[in-house]
């Protein structure tokens, strides 16, 4: 029954969707106390609460645009994206160098991948939904032409590290809460999170390049804007500084359009297994 809705809405224009999206994210910030709080809590924490209208707005954009992402024709879908700074990707794929690619939940990132696959083989790290109903649609819509999926457990982490052993580019939300043992406590807009250590693991395997990879949504449905901006950050010294150092450019990379990033999301949240951090950090 979604497949079949997320179907009969593809066709729909941008714009439309943008709109009813917006309806959207209205509806669900007035209906949902425990959704209004954490949005508003992290976007004030971040310091970006003058940004909660157009931050409700966007959010509902980022669910009702996914039918076009998704289903749509991919030449229709490419035609609303303007990739910039693609000489950055490409200057490492000449060099024979595998890429990193760590997008953060900003903007349209099921956009990014889709751009990056027009013009290269790449495989993304992948969590299968809860809900199986989901699956279908998800692993459909993401495993296009030159698009890769490697599953989120060890088996896919050796595909990824295989890819990059190969030369060839990968993709990672490294913004997302790892499982116990999968990550370490790392500052995050002043407040410690749990972040994923695979990233900077992944980017010492045969001298990778790193690459931040954003979609900032136009204004009015008028589509997305690709940029890709190299990572210039140190990645070294122990893992929770590693972890930090990616945080530090993921928040540079999120001032850019802090309206846009998922800021609904559980970020600081503590897995199961896991020890608290020792305390909140502010830098």
């Amino acid at each position: 029954m979604l497949v079949l809705l997320f179907r009969l809405l593809s066709p729909l224009p941008l714009p439309l969707l943008h709109f009813f999206g917006a309806a959207l994210g209205w509806a669900v910030y007035l209906g949902s106390p425990s959704y209004r709080r954490r949005l508003r809590a992290n976007l004030e924490g971040a310091g970006y609460g003058r940004e909660l209208a157009r931050a409700v707005a966007e959010s509902g954009k980022a669910i009702v645009e996914l039918p076009f992402v998704w289903c749509a024709q991919p030449e229709r879908v490419a035609r609303h994206a303007v990739v910039e700074n693609w000489e950055h990707v490409q200057g490492a794929l000449d060099a024979g160098r595998g890429i990193v690619f760590l997008t953060p939940h900003l903007g349209c990132f099921e956009m990014t991948a889709q751009q990056i696959a027009l013009r290269t083989p790449l495989t993304v790290m992948y969590r299968p939904p809860k809900k199986a109903a989901l699956k279908p649609l998800i692993e459909g819509a993401r495993a296009r032409h030159n698009l890769h999926l490697a599953p989120a457990n060890l088996s896919g982490v050796r595909i990824l590290a295989k890819a990059l052993k190969k030369g060839q580019p990968i993709g990672i939300l490294p913004d997302q809460v790892p499982q116990e043992g999968e990550g370490v406590w790392a500052p995050f807009f002043g407040r410690s999170a749990y972040t994923m250590t695979l990233p900077a693991k992944l980017a010492q395997i045969g001298n990778a390049a790193v690459i931040l990879v954003y979609a900032e949504r136009r204004a009015r449905g008028a589509g997305f804007i690709v940029r890709f901006v190299p990572f210039d950050g140190e990645l070294a010294g122990s893992a929770a500084e590693q972890a930090g150092a990616i945080n530090g450019a993921m928040e540079q990379l999120i001032a850019r359009c802090p309206s846009q990033y998922f800021w609904s999301y559980n970020r600081y949240k503590q897995p199961d297994g896991v020890a608290a951090p020792d305390a909140q950090v502010t830098a």
